[in-house]
């Protein structure tokens, strides 16, 4: 496992250099995207737990819901194991999201060692929880882990992106990403980084058509 991590905008500016030197095609996305911003998550068990609150909710209703656990103390691992389904259901759950959450907690994951495992380790231990899949463990990878070579090939955002700057006649597939991807190793976190902008230039660049 590299020992690099991706923790300030100069590290993702090597990261991206390093990039451009294996793909050049990424110099016209960072011509056009900049330097993007560093997103720097916890690494713990609160990170996991906001992560499945939110999953396939609006912002909005997800931090409403962790408002209201975080109002009854329900956010941590003794707490949630004390309660009843009918608390965390009070509190917003569903009870698809109260099995995953209880999943989480009967797993025990020892966060301190997830920073020593290598990428592959590391999804396979969050993958074991109920409800948390290979593209969340990979962005847990990114944001909380900053490590330096993750593609998160099932993201929409990054399919679009890729499209669009690799020229490609339809969306590629997550296999085909993934794919694709492994000629930016040992880059691939900085190339995640450089098509989420790209995307949010696509669609704001779309959006300011249909006003104008």
């Amino acid at each position: 496992m590299q020992c690099s991590r991706i923790l300030t905008p100069s590290s993702l500016a090597t990261q991206v250099q390093g990039l451009i030197a294996v793909a050049p095609v990424f110099a016209d996305v960072f011509a056009v995207t900049g330097l993007p911003e560093l997103r720097l998550r916890d690494n713990d068990f609160t990170q996991l737990y906001r992560t499945i609150v939110s999953q396939q909710l609006s912002v909005a209703a997800a931090s409403s819901i962790w408002k209201r656990l975080s109002a009854a103390s329900l956010v941590t691992p003794k707490a949630i194991k004390a309660a009843s389904d009918s608390q965390l259901r009070l509190c917003g759950l569903s009870s698809q999201k109260i099995r995953y959450v209880r999943s989480l907690v009967s797993h025990r994951i020892d966060f301190a060692e997830l920073a020593s495992l290598d990428d592959e380790a590391v999804i396979a231990q969050l993958t074991a929880v109920t409800g948390i899949g290979r593209w969340t463990a990979e962005i847990y990878l990114l944001f909380s882990l900053n490590r330096p070579d993750v593609m998160a090939a099932n993201d929409l955002a990054l399919q679009v992106a890729a499209q669009h700057c690799l020229s490609l006649k339809t969306r590629p597939k997550e296999s085909q990403l993934r794919e694709i991807a492994e000629d930016w190793q040992p880059h691939r976190s900085a190339a995640c980084y450089l098509l989420w902008s790209y995307y949010h230039e696509i669609k704001s660049r779309q959006a300011l058509r249909v006003v104008t």
